[in-house]
């Protein structure tokens, strides 16, 4: 059984993701480490699920059992795992979280010494120690090797200065009204505090966690509440975070939802401008509008495409000597404050672009138009090798000659297959959307 996806282990918890795997995916992880231990202490953080209890006292019990010490932070963003690792001196970092995923699903994140998620092989090393059962046994320890476990819960003010210290001394926020949704997760307390801490008037909303309430309605992957609210209370822009707080969404004044490839445009070019743009280029995915693309060149930037998935974004960074990229779903990379995509790092860069600017969010966050482009998700049984499926390749062809992009998919963290469409004339790419879903629910769930 395959365990990790394109963001660690993810699946229903209770069911797929039981106490059981919980804990034999953290022994094999501590096995691991272990061989290049430096402190033998690992951090482990989580967001507001309520599953999140069963998972971490799996996890604790896992890494005390082969030797490792473990140091509990609670409700913390990923970023903030990623961050405190490397600052609290850890062997590891471990995050409890299924990110945008409905209360029902969790899931676990790894990142190592340096705060960096863990490469492929990397995790196909941990995935064969899991399912080793004479190894998992044989690395159980006794009397005095057996590990401790303690919980930090003070720890939110050494992020929340990693974050003021990515904002210029320079500017503030006093006089800006932002309405902020933290999805009833893991940014619930650290999103309202910095951003009040640099003088914004802050309206905050779902910020009652319940266990059950993360992402429901709210946050990142439903944005009409913020929508609403900025509009209402005429703030200068919105912000939604999604269950872990890696990701953003924004909203501008005048309640319309930003796309995520025109904020990433938008902050390149604005790094470019203050010279802060390093390696001449930027990185998005596969799934990143061709306009984005275009819109790179004509400034004289080049346009990097990594697969989905912000590590994936990372590693490609990493190679070209790149410090900035991100997804279009609104997982933003600033290799110079995060190692991973960080939603309130990239707000208060997008809130120093509005400052320097002084121009309105409707306006300077969206520096060109989009391509039509669509997405469509299909919930499957099974996840069936796309190479498998008899007729397909013929159907793609009539879409090509139609100078229709396409990018069809997995995700790596639900049981859905992802069509993406983007082509110049809008009704001919929604008649070929329309052909290939139907495809696919023949082919798949027929």
């Amino acid at each position: 059984m395959k365990l990790f996806g394109t963001d660690g282990v993810r699946g229903e918890a209770g069911s797929f993701l039981s106490a059981e795997l919980a804990m034999r995916v953290a022994m094999a992880a501590g096995i691991y480490f272990k061989d290049h231990a430096k402190t033998k202490k690992i951090l482990v953080g989580k967001d507001t699920r309520k599953s999140g209890y069963m998972i971490e006292n799996a996890i604790v019990s896992g890494l005390t059992a082969v030797g490792y010490d473990v140091i509990q932070i609670g409700p913390m963003p990923t970023p903030a795992i990623a961050f405190l690792t490397v600052n609290m001196r850890c062997d590891a970092g471990i995050m409890i979280s299924a990110s945008h995923n409905p209360f029902e699903d969790n899931g676990i994140k790894f990142f190592d010494a340096r705060g960096n998620k863990l490469s492929e092989e990397i995790e196909a090393q941990i995935e064969a120690i899991a399912h080793d059962k004479e190894k998992l046994h044989t690395a159980q320890v006794t009397g005095k090797q057996i590990g401790s476990a303690k919980r930090i819960d003070d720890v939110i003010g050494r992020y929340i200065v990693r974050l003021k210290n990515s904002f210029s001394t320079e500017l503030t926020l006093q006089g800006i009204r932002i309405v902020l949704d933290t999805a009833n997760g893991a940014g619930y307390k650290v999103g309202p505090t910095v951003l009040e801490e640099l003088g914004a008037e802050v309206i905050v909303l779902h910020d009652k966690p319940n266990g059950f309430n993360i992402n429901e309605e709210c946050g990142a992957m439903h944005t009409k509440d913020l929508q609403e609210a900025v509009k209402q209370y005429r703030a200068d822009i919105g912000l939604a975070l999604d269950g872990d707080a890696d990701r953003l969404i924004v909203i501008d004044e005048k309640g319309e939802e930003v796309d995520g490839d025109q904020i990433l445009g938008a902050l390149a070019l604005f790094l470019q401008r203050t010279g802060a743009l390093k390696g001449d280029g930027i990185v998005a995915t596969v799934m990143s509008n061709q306009a984005l693309e275009d819109a790179m060149i004509e400034n004289g930037l080049v346009l990097h495409r990594s697969n989905v998935g912000d590590k994936y974004v990372l590693e490609m960074m990493r190679e070209h000597g790149i410090n900035f990229g991100g997804e279009q779903s609104g997982h933003i990379v600033m290799r110079d404050y995060a190692m991973t995509g960080d939603g309130l790092v990239s707000a208060l860069q997008i809130l120093a672009l509005l400052l320097t600017t002084g121009e309105k969010a409707s306006k300077i966050l969206r520096p060109f138009n989009l391509y039509p482009q669509k997405l469509v998700n299909i919930k499957v049984k099974i996840k069936k090798p796309l190479g498998e499926i008899q007729g397909l390749e013929d159907e793609l062809k009539k879409t090509d000659a139609l100078h229709v992009r396409h990018l069809i998919r997995y995700s790596g963290t639900e049981n859905k297959l992802r069509i993406l469409m983007e082509g110049k004339d809008a009704k001919v790419m929604e008649k070929e959307m329309a052909r290939l879903v139907e495809f696919f629910e023949k082919a798949l769930n027929g």
